[in-house]
């Protein structure tokens, strides 16, 4: 018999009960791999851990520059991107629609390989559940270097040398410590693996980075504060320090120095009210010591995950050109 007594109610999203049961309310709705005709992309799922049953990843494949390609050593490995999706480290998932298709635009307009990263989410997987699970994501792509790895895809279509790693909302803040992780391994040579891959950039669309202090909008907008604060305390309860723990606020975290790529991309909204906390990540990379080089775009007009609601607009058909051209600017 399960409790119908709500510990965490996080409406119209997600609702925590006593008795631990965890009741989506979006983000729920999934669809299978396909071929896509509208995109020509390719789509199936695969198993990333044993250990790890749950985690898996969707990968994407264009076909006219891959399987339809005329064969022999015409045929050019692509860029490949790891992508890793939003929903406050709880909702949603590679498979739905919304990702799903978002994911065949990307690898059909900048032809490239993709890899739809599918983590463990809080509540039942608190943090850093994601970060572990992502981190061994990107060492299970590390394991194609050699053009042998276990997926046949990977290891005949992707180029290890030219690997970026993306994300929105949380899935931006999971990128982010993905470049430190492999920046700081890098430097320590505690994980061998990270020298199979040429992380060549990060891009954070809209990334999720919070602090004890509010900023900007988040001094005025009391709902949305709120609500983001007591999404972060269900997916990490480790955070002691509250909305000022590293994994949140990079302003917090002593490691920005070691960026493990030579550019960063970060798409901000206008009317996101995150907006600030965003531009001030900016300024904190840049001044960090890092020398990589870091880029924004700023939608005007537009609110959270805009490009994903409405991808149609013209300011999600911008920032969509915008990722392509980033993609494609070290092609050589």
């Amino acid at each position: 018999m399960t409790s119908s007594e709500i510990a965490h109610d996080f409406s119209p999203h997600l609702r925590v009960y006593k008795d631990g049961r965890v009741e989506r309310l979006e983000g729920t709705a999934t669809v299978p791999p396909s071929y896509d005709r509208d995109t020509g992309v390719l789509s199936k799922d695969v198993a990333i851990s044993a250990s790890t049953p749950s985690l898996s990843a969707r990968v994407y494949i264009p076909t006219a520059t891959t399987i339809n390609h005329r064969s022999g050593a015409n045929r050019r490995k692509l860029p490949l991107l790891v992508y890793f999706h939003g929903g406050a480290f709880c909702l949603e998932s590679p498979f739905s629609p919304m990702y799903h298709n978002y994911l065949n635009s990307l690898a059909s307009e900048a032809d490239a390989v993709a890899v739809s990263v599918h983590y463990r989410r809080a509540p039942e997987h608190p943090l850093p559940a994601a970060y572990d699970d992502s981190w061994i994501a990107l060492e299970w792509v590390s394991s194609h270097s050699g053009g042998d790895g276990p997926d046949k895809w990977l290891s005949a279509y992707a180029d290890l040398r030219k690997v970026y790693v993306a994300g929105d909302s949380a899935g931006g803040n999971i990128a982010h410590h993905m470049g430190l992780r492999f920046g700081c391994a890098l430097k320590s040579k505690t994980s061998d693996w990270v020298e199979g891959i040429d992380l060549r950039g990060i891009i954070l669309v809209q990334p999720f980075f919070m602090g004890n202090e509010p900023l900007g909008a988040e001094r005025t907008d009391h709902a949305t504060r709120s609500l983001l604060v007591g999404l972060w305390h269900l997916a990490c309860p480790s955070a002691t320090d509250g909305c000022d723990d590293p994994r949140i606020n990079p302003e917090k975290d002593p490691r920005l120095s070691s960026m493990g790529c030579a550019r960063v991309l970060i798409f901000i909204a206008e009317k996101d009210v995150q907006r600030e906390r965003e531009w001030l990540y900016r300024d904190l990379l840049a001044k960090s010591g890092w020398e990589g080089k870091v880029e924004v775009m700023e939608a005007k007009g537009e609110g959270h995950q805009f490009h994903l609601f409405n991808p149609t607009s013209d300011n999600a058909a911008s920032l969509m050109r915008r990722f392509v051209s980033f993609l494609k600017e070290n092609e050589i």
